[in-house]
């Protein structure tokens, strides 16, 4: 039998599965936390992934590592890292991102060389603002690489730099339409030319360890968990984790000139557009936090309230947004009367999250103009039992919920099965999943939601 090991190095840990390349079938994991923040030392991921992975990597025949994207890796001539790891939810650089819309010709321009319009979490405008507020660390930058690729160069020994299209496609200096980098646009954003890895197709292996298991190319965490999902033409996935994405597999390059949609590439050969938000599964810890409940409290608080929430609107943009693209904005709850309760309050908390998924959605349809068949929800949010039961009211198509799995690190794993195999497309995995729920749409909630977010344009 042999075995793949999927690693998910994600914002807050890194989580290792190995699979039956044959099954999917999980034989055993490993976990390890990373350091909170918005910027960390690569290093503490190195930690972290040798303790999940201890006592797996050497029974794997392949492995593959997926990463949190966009993170800005910088290293001098010596491969040393240079600077702390600035992460996609670091806002610091949101003007580096319009001074970089604006040198390029606009966001038109942007939106056709890369695919998408810069902004705050794209990796270029983290060179941009180290250029701008750094320039000893930006002179020292020989490489820069993403997260995903630090670890897969390190696994194998710290020599061939390599990274996939799908993570590529999220840093702002690579085209899309054309499948190869723009090392232009990277100088144009340090300052200066710096090396920039090897781009691997879906199947190609980056090298070995020292031990001498293969270790395929790798790929960003949305591009594995779309992976892991197995996505059809028509499926959205909907991860509620950190933050929010809405993403789904298509077969051209997605440019979209609204700005909310980052039409990237995915890790088969085609395209996997997302629109996300910067808040997620916190929305709701924060909730829980102030209402001093435990989880399974605060879904019951949520469901024994109205749909609506008695007139209570939350815009869940805690910290800052990227869907619309708003990275000074901040949470704000309307609609308080004499009469608000708790549970008003729990509820409107899952409502104005979910709205702001929703949101996300259309933007999705908007710039693909492919039609939805099912929404498929996952991350740490939809283990919510609130979450779960009001999604289909706020979204008004299909709800699944696949079994809670890593599919992030599912998807790292079927991609090394697939290259372990040979074959022309990845193995079959079942991804067991609850029936369809649906509802109608709830427009009196989300028309109610929607006029809220317009009327909030432009608060900080």
């Amino acid at each position: 039998m042999a075995l793949v090991l999927g690693i998910d190095s994600s914002t807050q840990s890194c989580k290792a599965l190995l699979v039956d390349a044959a099954t999917g079938q999980i034989i055993d994991e490993g976990r390890a936390s990373h350091p909170g923040g918005t910027e960390v030392d690569p290093n503490a991921w190195i930690d972290a992934l040798d303790t999940a992975t201890d006592g797996l990597i050497d029974r794997a025949d392949a492995i593959s590592i997926a990463g949190q994207q966009h993170g800005m890796v910088a290293l001098d001539e010596h491969g040393e890292v240079v600077r702390p790891a600035l992460l996609w939810n670091d806002t610091r650089s949101a003007q580096a991102a319009r001074d970089l819309n604006e040198e390029i010709g606009g966001e038109q321009a942007a939106v056709e060389a890369t695919g998408s319009v810069y902004v705050a979490s794209l990796t270029a405008t983290k060179l941009r603002w180290m250029r701008d507020n750094e320039p000893g660390n930006a002179a020292r930058t020989a490489s820069v690489m993403l997260p995903h690729d630090f670890l897969t160069w390190h696994l194998t020994g710290r020599g061939r730099k390599v990274t996939d299209h799908g993570d590529a496609s999220g840093t702002g200096y690579y085209s899309t339409r054309d499948r190869t980098w723009r090392s232009d646009l990277a100088a144009l954003a340090l300052g200066h030319d710096v090396e920039l890895p090897e781009l691997l197709d879906p199947t190609e292996f980056a090298g070995m360890t020292t031990g001498g298991v293969r270790v395929a190319a790798g790929t960003g965490d949305n591009a594995a968990a779309a992976l892991g999902l197995d996505l059809q033409p028509g499926d959205v996935s909907v991860s509620i984790g950190t933050s929010g994405v809405a993403g789904m597999t298509v077969k051209n390059s997605v440019h979209d000139t609204s700005g909310l949609v980052t039409g990237f590439a995915d890790a088969t050969g085609a395209y996997f557009p997302l629109a996300c938000t910067l808040n997620g599964a916190p929305v709701l810890e924060f909730a829980r936090r102030i209402l001093g409940v435990e989880w399974e409290e605060f879904d019951s608080l949520a469901l024994s309230a109205q749909p609506g929430s008695g007139g209570v609107t939350l815009q869940p943009y805690l910290y800052g947004e990227r869907t619309p693209n708003r990275p000074e904005a901040r949470g704000v709850l309307a609609g308080l009367n004499g009469a608000t309760t708790r549970a008003d309050f729990a509820r409107a908390t899952v409502e104005g999250l979910l709205c702001s998924l929703d949101d996300a959605v259309t933007a999705l349809v908007d710039a693909t103009g492919v039609p939805v068949t099912t929404i498929q929800l996952i991350g740490g949010g939809a283990r919510s039992r609130a979450v779960r039961e009001i999604a289909p009211e706020i979204f008004g198509h299909n709800v699944v919920v696949p079994e809670p799995a890593e599919y992030v690190a599912l998807g790292a794993a079927r991609q090394a099965a697939w290259a372990l195999s040979g074959q022309p497309t990845p193995p079959k995995w079942a991804v067991p999943a609850t029936e369809p729920g649906y509802a109608r749409k709830n427009t009196t909630i989300t028309d109610r939601y929607a006029q809220f977010r317009e009327a909030t344009e432009g608060w900080v």
